[in-house]
């Protein structure tokens, strides 16, 4: 996966190829498919390890605070999310624009499980929240919504977590993804030098929204 990452950083995610990484072993191209089975198996290994990567850091930023400061953790978390971002933009590229098909994370995905110990950490950091009561769900829901709703609920471990609730917390992802991706693409560079404050600004809608007291 080294070799692999490198080329993504260096060359961006099409030069991530059974080909390039089997030359950079010394490999032939078929040589390499002993450890994997073609393009896809090599994407979703990468993504794997990304995901994880990503998860693990988050999960270290939370902690940085008690559990019993439930906003100040989704803070830590938002800020450790954008960090690495900045700090990762090939690699944030990836796992969330999805440039290549081969980098899913769909439930017949490898990468999928992954993918849900990082949404685990953001969703879960949202749960400590709810757990305090504050959060302020929409009083009507569209059906639509609440069958697309449950499939998110199934990965909160038991969680009684009403739908109405789980929208909100999509609806936050939505918010904090979108401040994190136009600085990463530099969608906002026409307009800012430092979008730092701005980042800021949407955590503490992001915590308002789930009522957490002290935005």
């Amino acid at each position: 996966m080294r070799i692999a990452r490198r080329l993504l950083v260096e060359e961006g995610p099409a030069a991530v190829t059974v080909r390039a990484v089997a030359r950079e072993m010394g490999l032939t191209a078929p040589g390499l498919y002993r450890y994997y089975a073609g393009h896809r198996e090599l994407v979703q290994a990468l993504v794997s390890d990304l995901y994880d990567e990503l998860a693990a850091a988050l999960e270290a930023a939370r902690g940085r605070r008690p559990a019993g400061e439930p906003g100040g953790r989704l803070r830590e978390v938002c800020r450790e999310l954008r960090s690495w971002a900045l700090t990762h933009p090939q690699e944030f590229t990836l796992l969330f624009a999805k440039p290549v098909a081969d980098a899913g994370t769909a439930p017949a995905d490898a990468a999928h499980d992954s993918g849900w110990r990082f949404g685990g950490v953001v969703l879960g950091s949202m749960v400590e929240l709810w757990r305090c009561g504050a959060v302020r769900a929409p009083a009507d829901l569209d059906p639509e919504w609440i069958v697309q709703l449950e499939e998110v609920r199934e990965h909160l471990a038991g969680e009684p977590v009403p739908l109405e609730v789980i929208y909100v917390f999509v609806a936050c992802w939505a918010r904090l993804y979108g401040a994190v991706a136009m600085e990463v693409f530099g969608h906002l560079d026409f307009a800012l030098t430092d979008p730092g404050p701005l980042f800021e600004h949407a955590v503490r809608d992001v915590l308002a929204m789930l009522g957490d007291p002290t935005a």
